[in-house]
């Protein structure tokens, strides 16, 4: 086999791959580069599929960033967590911004209800629950200032 032919073939599998894994769900461009890399493609022809996807509009880090914080947010998850998640994932922190700006989520009323469905209506007697549940709602993500106000808010629930 040529290494014409290779090229070829390695652009087609490339490209193949990166649509197949779209079609089960949106991908960030690192995200697919990264599945297409572990697949042993050479870098020059992932990189050359990855941009026909953008400029055909089937790969886009805003519509990622946009399912990505959607679908978070209905498992409970705060901005903070997002965020950092779209970091990982190669999301720029413009887009990042965007993506949780579009979601028009009051934070607040969201760590509430994470509060609510974990630990239930009665708020903690005693520093160790207190903190037990702090610390949960600061795993989820949530700014500590929304945390002290879901925490000494008792009448809100």
């Amino acid at each position: 086999m040529t290494s014409k032919s290779r090229q070829k073939t390695e652009a087609e599998e490339a490209n193949d791959t990166a649509v197949r894994l779209l079609a089960r769900r949106e991908h960030s461009r690192q995200e697919l580069f990264s599945k297409l890399t572990g697949r042993g493609l050479e870098r020059s022809v992932i990189d050359d599929a990855l941009d026909g996807l953008v400029s055909r509009g089937l790969l886009s880090d805003e519509r990622f960033a946009e399912s990505f914080v959607r679908h978070r947010i209905g498992q409970g998850h705060g901005p903070m967590r997002i965020c950092a998640d779209l970091r990982q994932r190669g999301v720029s922190e413009p887009q990042v911004q965007a993506a949780l700006e579009a979601a028009e989520t009051d934070w607040e009323a969201l760590a509430r209800d994470v509060r609510l469905r974990r630990f239930g209506r009665t708020f903690p007697g005693d520093y160790r629950e207190r903190s037990k549940q702090m610390r949960f709602l600061q795993y989820r993500g949530f700014p500590t200032d929304i945390i002290r106000r879901v925490m000494t808010d008792e009448d809100k629930t």
